[in-house]
């Protein structure tokens, strides 16, 4: 694309040393990648500045560069007030987009955007469309940066990919990744407690995922309407809007393994146990029906089977309790695990968790997550997250301070291990027939991060190396 044609979705910008047309292949936002007959845009981080680069990006074949103040290279370059709030748009002018070839499902909330979409994409693909899932499960961020988001787009359209079901993180919404193109349908799941070392208040934080449902991200929205942010979110949407409850199923059955319920009078038998599972799929429902499939088209995609990877995830090597693997790593979603679990364990028996909290991110949920362990559990083992740069111990004092300004209605047993291979072994010394153990926080995460150090660290894996060496023991 010729670079005189990018500056058409470009307002107020400064052009300096275009002289000559150039070609432009792609938009590049990264120094490591290939910016061979790119436009590279030079984005101002928290701790990088791309305009650093811009020489060497220049002499590796940058063509151009979109910046916020002028550099000394010898390339024409787009002067911009911001670079963020251009490059999504400027990535899908250069790629021809591809959104608008696409059929485009972006959910966000706190909770439930992997589920939702890994669901959505069953049913779709159940409809006979190919489809393909974006988020956490797929990158390196939930949602990707706007040039390397349109790139896998444009690909997607020459796969002849015909819809995408993309998770969108707040963080995405307020640094525009998702700008650029419409989505052909928004879904709200829920708002909790998360992510307020960005966001700075709760206000700020729904504000920001209000944002997609606007005229300028979206046609039409799908909202939870059993979330109190939800009910505000419809009153406050600028897009026709469709809501979703719990309510709307009937004969609901849950057990450790999944759960059966009737929806617009049609069977469903889904493979995800927990109440909050039934909210994902009513979620993933809705938009489908958005999308013009069918009723039993949808019942009958929700119905295959399906594995979330560390989500509500079951590890299977002969015990004779439950051990779940979940994601779970804010208050709300710890909350909603522990219920899940209660609905499901044999009576009189224990729901033992094993969770701690992530480093050098929102320091308020700590103590909100300690206090849910001593309403919710049996057994409450705290151990190590990704502690990063930030003390374990210091970590776990602030989830253990929660926990005991909580008054427990079943008066919890607490325990305290640092080393989260240790802790599990023990929540599985601790456990008997019936009981479930649940491993929270870290989910599908293959890796621990301690102080600077990456270690190879997967709860399934963990869980059944313990569970064989107690069996070895005995």
């Amino acid at each position: 694309m010729k670079l005189r044609d990018v500056l058409s979705v470009v307002d107020d910008a400064q052009v300096v040393g275009l002289e000559d047309d150039v070609e432009i292949d792609d938009v590049v936002h990264d120094s490591r990648q290939d910016v061979t007959d790119a436009l590279f845009c030079c984005v101002t981080g928290q701790h990088s500045d791309g305009h650093e680069f811009a020489a060497a990006v220049t002499a590796a074949g940058a063509k151009a560069l979109l910046v916020e103040r002028e550099v000394n290279v010898s390339v024409p370059q787009i002067i911009v007030g911001n670079v963020r709030k251009v490059m999504g748009p400027i990535a899908a002018r250069v790629h021809g987009n591809p959104a608008d070839s696409l059929t485009m499902v972006g959910v966000t909330g706190t909770n439930g955007k992997t589920t939702t979409t890994t669901l959505l994409g069953n049913v779709l693909r159940y409809a006979g469309w190919k489809t393909e899932v974006m988020g956490t499960l797929t990158g390196a961020r939930t949602t990707p940066e706007a040039t390397d988001l349109q790139r896998q787009l444009a690909k997607f359209k020459r796969e002849g990919v015909q819809a995408v079901a993309m998770e969108v993180s707040s963080h995405s919404i307020a640094m525009h990744r998702v700008d650029g193109f419409l989505f052909d349908v928004a879904v709200f799941t829920n708002l909790s407690r998360d992510h307020l070392d960005f966001h700075h208040s709760m206000e700020e934080y729904f504000a920001v995922k209000a944002e997609l449902f606007s005229p300028m991200h979206c046609r039409q929205a799908v909202v939870n309407l059993d979330s109190s942010y939800g009910r505000l979110l419809v009153d406050t949407a600028q897009v026709p809007t469709t809501g979703f409850s719990l309510e709307d199923l009937d004969d609901v059955e849950m057990t450790i393994s999944g759960s059966t319920f009737w929806w617009r009078n049609q069977p469903v038998q889904l493979d995800l146990a927990g109440g909050f599972n039934l909210s994902n799929a009513l979620a993933a429902a809705t938009a489908a029906q958005k999308l013009s499939i069918g009723d039993d088209v949808i019942a009958q995609g929700l119905s295959q089977p399906i594995v979330v990877s560390g989500r509500f995830e079951r590890v299977e090597c002969g015990q004779p309790f439950s051990i779940i693997v979940d994601y779970a790593h804010t208050p709300d979603g710890l909350d909603q695990l522990l219920l899940a679990a209660d609905e499901v364990v044999a009576e009189q028996r224990k729901v033992i968790v094993v969770f701690g909290c992530g480093g050098d991110r929102d320091t308020t949920k700590r103590s909100a997550m300690g206090a849910v362990a001593a309403r919710r559990a049996d057994v409450v083992v705290v151990t190590s997250d990704n502690s990063r740069s930030e003390s374990t111990v210091a970590i776990m004092d602030a989830i253990q301070e929660g926990f005991d300004n909580e008054h427990s209605r079943r008066a919890a047993q607490f325990h305290r291990q640092e080393d989260r291979r240790a802790a599990i072994a023990l929540a599985l010394q601790l456990a008997e027939p019936g009981d479930v153990v649940l491993l929270a926080g870290k989910g599908h995460e293959t890796t621990q991060t301690i102080g600077t150090t990456v270690v190879e660290f997967d709860d399934r894996i963990v869980a059944q190396q313990e569970w064989r060496a107690l069996e070895a023991a005995q």
